[in-house]
C-alpha cells in the first residue's frame, strides 16, 4: 500500500502558489468583477440583506429575524430600526450613487441625494404596510389550506416576494442603481419567484404556490389579481435601436387588468392587455390582448389508458 510521507501531502507548493497569485491580480487589471475600498466600494450582499430583514421587519414587525415585541416597548423597537435603517440605507445609496457618478457626473451630491432618497422610501414603509395588508388578505381568501393571517406572512413565499418586491421597486422608482435588484434575486432565490424591481403590481396580489413565476421590469399588475405557480409574464421580443442594441425601458411585457386569474403554466408574452375580469387557463400560450372578462382554455388532451389484465 502506498502512502505520502508524513506532512509532504500537507506541505504547499508556494512557488505555485505565487504564479497563481500573480495570474489573478493580472487579470484584476481591468477592475471588472472587484470591489476595493479605494476604489468604488459598492454595497456587499451581506449589507443589503441585513438592511431588507429590517424593513421586512418594519412592515411585520415579529415575524421577521427580531424577537416580538410587547405594546409597551413596540415604538422604541420601531424608532430603534428606522433609525439604523436610515443609517444603512443612506450609506448604501451613497455608495452605489458614487459609482454612477464616477461615469456619469462627478459634480452629484451623493450624499444628499442618499440622504433623500432614504427618507423618502422610508417614509413610504406606511403605505407599504397597508397595500401587504391587502395582500395578506387575498392570500387568506384564496387559498382554502390557509388557516390564519399568520400563517401567511410566516410561511407563504408568494407573499415573501411581493413584500420584497414592494420595498425593491421604492428604491427602482427613485433611479437606486443595483440595490433592488440585488433585493429581487434574493427573493428569486429563496422562494423560486423572480419578479423584477420594476414591475408594478397592484393592491391584493395574491401568488398562489408561486415556484417558477416569473414577472418582467415593463409588467403591470392591477388590483386582485391571483397567479398561480409557473406563470410568466414575460416579453416577445426585444425591440432594438438602429444600431443593433436593445432599447432599454421600452414596454414589453404584459399589463394584466383588475380580477384576473392566470392558472399555472400560462405564458403571456409581449406588450398585450389582459383585460379585466378574464380567466387564462393553465398552460395557455398567449402573445395577443384580450377584452375584458375573457376565459381562455387549452384544449383537453387526448388521453391513453390501458388497464393490464391482472395475473
Amino acid at each position: 500500500m502506498n502512502t505520502c510521507p508524513k506532512n509532504q501531502s500537507q506541505q504547499p507548493d508556494y512557488a505555485r502558489i505565487d504564479d497563481l497569485v500573480e495570474s489573478l491580480c493580472e487579470s484584476y487589471a481591468d477592475g471588472i468583477g472587484v470591489n476595493h475600498s479605494e476604489g468604488l466600494n459598492l454595497p456587499r450582499e451581506a449589507e443589503i440583506l441585513d438592511l431588507l430583514n429590517d424593513l421586512v421587519e418594519l412592515i411585520f414587525p415579529g415575524f421577521a429575524e427580531r424577537e416580538a415585541e410587547s405594546a409597551d416597548t413596540i415604538r422604541f423597537s420601531v424608532g430603534d430600526l428606522l433609525i439604523r435603517s436610515r443609517r444603512t440605507l443612506t450609506d448604501l445609496l451613497c455608495r452605489v450613487f458614487r459609482y454612477t457618478c464616477k461615469t456619469v457626473d462627478e459634480n452629484c451630491d451623493c450624499r444628499g441625494r442618499a440622504a433623500k432618497v432614504a427618507d423618502d422610501v422610508l417614509a413610504e414603509l406606511p403605505g407599504i404596510r397597508d397595500v401587504m395588508k391587502d395582500d395578506v388578505q387575498a392570500a387568506y381568501e384564496g387559498d382554502p389550506a390557509a388557516r390564519n393571517k399568520q400563517e401567511v406572512i410566516m410561511s407563504y413565499p408568494g407573499l415573501r416576494a411581493i413584500t420584497i418586491h414592494r420595498i425593491a421597486h421604492a428604491l427602482f422608482t427613485r433611479k437606486v442603481p443595483m440595490i433592488p435588484r440585488m433585493m429581487s434575486e434574493y427573493a428569486h432565490r429563496i422562494t423560486g419567484i423572480d419578479i423584477h424591481p420594476g414591475a408594478k403590481i397592484g393592491r391584493a396580489f395574491f401568488i398562489d404556490h408561486g415556484t417558477g413565476v416569473v414577472i418582467g421590469e415593463t409588467a403591470e399588475i392591477g388590483d386582485n389579481v391571483k397567479l398561480y405557480q409557473g406563470v410568466t409574464l414575460g416579453a416577445l421580443s426585444f425591440p432594438k435601436d438602429a444600431c443593433g442594441m436593445i432599447i432599454k425601458g421600452a414596454k414589453r411585457h404584459p399589463t394584466i387588468e383588475d380580477d384576473v386569474t392566470i392558472y399555472a403554466g400560462a405564458t403571456i408574452l409581449g406588450a398585450v392587455v389582459i383585460g379585466k375580469g378574464s380567466v387564462i387557463g393553465g398552460n395557455v400560450w398567449l402573445t395577443h390582448s384580450t377584452d375584458p372578462g375573457t376565459r381562455i382554455t387549452i384544449a383537453k388532451p387526448d388521453l391513453t389508458c390501458e388497464t393490464k389484465p391482472r395475473p
